[in-house]
């Protein structure tokens, strides 16, 4: 196999249970497949993606199932995670750490769908789910701000909820997903006072605006601000939600961030390496 990339897409979806991944892949004009993924990664230099387990397979055994084949026939550069929907309670949660610690590839992480899912992320219900984070040593994702689903309550994705686990659960690392969107400076500043607390640059770019281009300039601008709320670019990482956004797309607005380069590629892979304990970081 050809040497790795050395950045990092922290955010993709290549999942078979998506309600609207084909429609985004048609609209970007990418082939919604991980081959079809791994070709982008490729091309843009990208080591390793983070496959975000599906909230909506009908099983979390099914769900499991399609990161573990997925991460498998990737040759391991797709990285497996798990979910669980607490509201289905406190027996579900129970189930679904069991199932992760059995799961082989072994999990990289979870990822936890706020907003999308009727409940905040200071639930009791997910204190099992931190503290299997915390043993295992892997981040958590957090849903934040905008859903894909019209259906979606996005009360329960603000995140200022998420300042409160971090105080609580110190040893465990989160990711705020979408930089919050709309909420970045609430998102930026949860980020900037909490040491475990990273935030993602993906899903920002909506391939269905009528004025894209534009769209395009006024999210730069926005991140742009985001970034120096944060104060520290080491806690800002690269992230598509692919297939919302191509791999061209999601890394192009990085790269057109006002910033050094070795701020870019901070962003864009060290960062995540450093997170992961991937090859080419300190842990690595």
């Amino acid at each position: 196999m050809a040497e790795l990339g050395p950045r990092v897409d922290v955010h993709v979806h290549p999942s078979r249970y998506s309600r609207h991944g084909a429609a985004f892949a048609e609209k970007n004009r990418i082939e919604y497949t991980p081959s079809g993924l791994l070709g982008e990664m490729d091309a843009a230099g990208i080591g390793w993606g983070v496959f975000l387990c599906p909230r909506l397979a009908p099983t979390l055994e099914a769900g499991l199932e399609n990161v573990s084949e997925v991460a498998s026939a990737s040759g391991g550069r797709l990285l497996p995670t798990g979910t669980v929907d607490p509201t289905r309670g406190e027996a579900e949660v129970a189930h679904a750490v069991d199932l992760w610690s059995r799961n082989r590839p072994r999990l990289r992480g979870i990822k936890l769908y706020p907003g999308y899912l009727p409940f905040d992320v200071t639930d009791p219900r997910l204190e099992p789910v931190y503290r299997w984070a915390e043993r295992e040593r892997v981040p958590v994702w957090v849903h934040q701000g905008d859903t894909a689903d019209p259906d979606g309550l996005i009360r329960f994705a603000r995140p200022i909820f998420l300042d409160e686990v971090a105080v609580r659960w110190r040893s465990v690392r989160f990711v705020l997903c979408h930089v919050g969107n709309p909420w970045m400076e609430e998102a930026a500043e949860v980020t900037y006072k909490n040491a475990n607390v990273y935030t993602d640059t993906s899903g920002l770019l909506n391939p269905f605006a009528e004025h894209y281009n534009l769209q395009i300039r006024r999210m730069r601008t926005r991140l742009h601000h985001a970034i120096l709320a944060v104060g520290d670019v080491g806690k800002v990482l690269y992230g598509s939600d692919w297939p919302i956004s191509s791999i061209v797309d999601a890394v192009g607005l990085v790269e057109s961030l006002d910033l050094s380069r070795p701020d870019k590629e901070r962003i864009l892979g060290d960062n995540a390496r450093e997170l992961l304990g991937l090859p080419g970081s300190g842990s690595g």
